[in-house]
């Protein structure tokens, strides 16, 4: 199943809760007068609208009920909706080291069309190669043995394969100098990486900018963010921010514009692919 594919299952969620909401909202039926009718709490429903959680059919069709909603067809596409959204991503065989918000990023990356991401410290998870990944991963999990380690560096590279999909998103990543100054592993681990960079970067559906420190100051000082772009009508970009033990999901339209602005001024303000990838030479040449 292609992360296209797997993906989907979370799309699908996020949707199915964003009708769920206006059908309730067009009910003027409070939160908690939802839950209770499907023996559940307020938050409950609101995980459901925010599609955090799976969907049990008797709830939706509870909820249909309760919403008025009595078309056969209507209510056939909602609960057909539902019973796919459940399916589980390739992602779910990694429980053990993915932490359940990251669960979330990785199906909305998997479906994405467009992913606009800055980094500051690291090189991006997509781009990471295994021994780079191994590194870091080592560095901030101390207490992780070597097989958790390998687990988790194996889900990294699951991840890349995204960018050899058939329907492989645009990956346009903005990274700082610092991320790759920072040596992580060593001397021969940040070499392979820089190499790796170049090479993915002549990629069609790639662009990768380094912001050179002799840029000085820029638009991307507020820290590390990603923007995700969907090719369903339906679904609004959403930002991602990612914090010590969770993260922040943002898709009000103001606030992802800002964040999309930003993406933007970084895009114009830094070098081009070109030029990018004669930094990277001379970083290489420098190690």
């Amino acid at each position: 199943m292609s992360g296209n594919e797997s993906g989907g299952s979370v799309v699908r969620r996020i949707l199915l809760g964003s009708q769920l909401r206006r059908l309730r909202e067009s009910r003027g039926i409070s939160r908690e007068a939802a839950g209770y009718a499907i023996r559940a709490s307020e938050s409950k429903i609101s995980r459901m609208e925010l599609g955090r959680v799976s969907f049990k059919p008797r709830d939706i069709e509870d909820l249909l009920t309760l919403y008025g909603v009595t078309d056969a067809e209507e209510r056939a596409a909602l609960l057909g909706l539902a019973r796919e959204s459940n399916v589980a991503g390739w992602w779910h065989r990694y429980g053990d080291v993915l932490p359940g918000w990251f669960q979330t990023y990785v199906g909305l990356e998997g479906a994405a069309s467009r992913i606009r991401t800055y980094e500051v410290q690291f090189v991006h998870g997509l781009l990471q190669t295994p021994e780079y990944a191994q590194a870091v991963i080592a560095r901030s999990l101390p207490e992780a043995s070597e097989a958790e380690v390998d687990r988790r560096v194996a889900l990294r590279q699951e991840r890349q394969k995204l960018l050899l999909d058939e329907r492989a998103p645009h990956l346009h990543c903005v990274l700082d100098e610092a991320a790759l100054r920072r040596l992580q592993g060593g001397r021969e681990v940040m070499c392979g990486q820089l190499r790796h960079l170049i090479e993915v970067s002549e990629r069609p559906n790639v662009t990768l900018q380094v912001l050179p420190f002799r840029m000085g100051g820029h638009a991307g000082e507020s820290g590390a963010f990603t923007v995700l772009s969907f090719p369903h009508a339906d679904l609004p970009d959403v930002v991602y921010l990612e914090q010590l033990t969770s993260a922040l999901y943002l898709d009000k339209a103001d606030e992802v514009s800002a964040y999309s602005e930003v993406m933007d001024a970084l895009g114009k303000e830094g070098p081009s692919s070109a030029e990018t990838r004669d930094l990277l030479r001379g970083m290489l040449q420098l190690m």
